[in-house]
C-alpha cells in the first residue's frame, strides 16, 4: 500500500470521526443559545410553577430576585452556544459552560427531578465535546 492510500485512508477515518464531534457540538450550541437568548426576550413558554416541585420553583425564584444571575447565566449561555455553533474558540466555550451544565444537572438530580432526561443529555454532550477536544485542554492541567 502506498503512502498516499495509507494517508487517504487516514484522512477519511478522520473526516468520519468529525461528523459526531461537529454534530453534537453544533446541537448543543443550538441549545444554549436559544435558551440564552430566551433569558433575555421571553420567547418560550415559561414552565407552570403548579407542575414543578416546591423546591425548584423556589430556586428559579431566588435567581430571578438577584436581579442579575439569570441575565449573567443568559448571557454566557448565549455567548458559548453561539461559539459552539460557529466552531470558534470552543474550549472556552466548553470551560465557560461546564459550571452551567454541573448546574443544570445538580437542578434535576436534587430539586426538579422530571428534567433528569435533559440534564443527562447535556451532561454526555459536554464530556463529549470535552474530550473530543482534550488536548487543547492538557496545557491548562499541567502544574507550574
Amino acid at each position: 500500500m502506498s503512502t498516499a492510500t495509507v494517508s487517504a485512508t487516514q484522512t477519511r477515518k478522520f473526516a468520519l470521526g468529525r461528523y459526531p464531534t461537529v454534530v453534537t457540538r453544533v446541537l448543543t450550541g443550538l441549545l444554549f443559545a436559544t435558551t440564552g437568548l430566551n433569558g433575555f426576550i421571553m420567547f418560550m413558554p415559561a414552565p407552570d410553577p403548579s407542575t414543578m416541585a416546591p423546591a425548584g420553583v423556589a430556586f428559579n425564584t431566588a435567581l430571578y430576585a438577584t436581579g442579575y444571575m439569570v441575565q449573567l447565566l443568559s448571557g454566557v449561555q448565549l455567548v458559548s452556544g453561539l461559539l459552539l455553533i460557529i466552531g470558534r474558540f470552543v474550549p472556552l466555550a466548553l470551560a465557560l459552560l461546564a459550571p452551567v451544565v454541573v448546574n443544570i444537572f445538580l437542578f434535576h438530580v436534587f430539586l426538579e427531578p422530571s428534567g433528569m432526561v435533559m440534564g443527562l443529555l447535556v451532561v454526555a454532550a459536554e464530556i463529549g465535546l470535552a474530550w473530543a477536544y482534550r488536548d487543547k485542554f492538557l496545557p491548562m492541567l499541567k502544574a507550574s
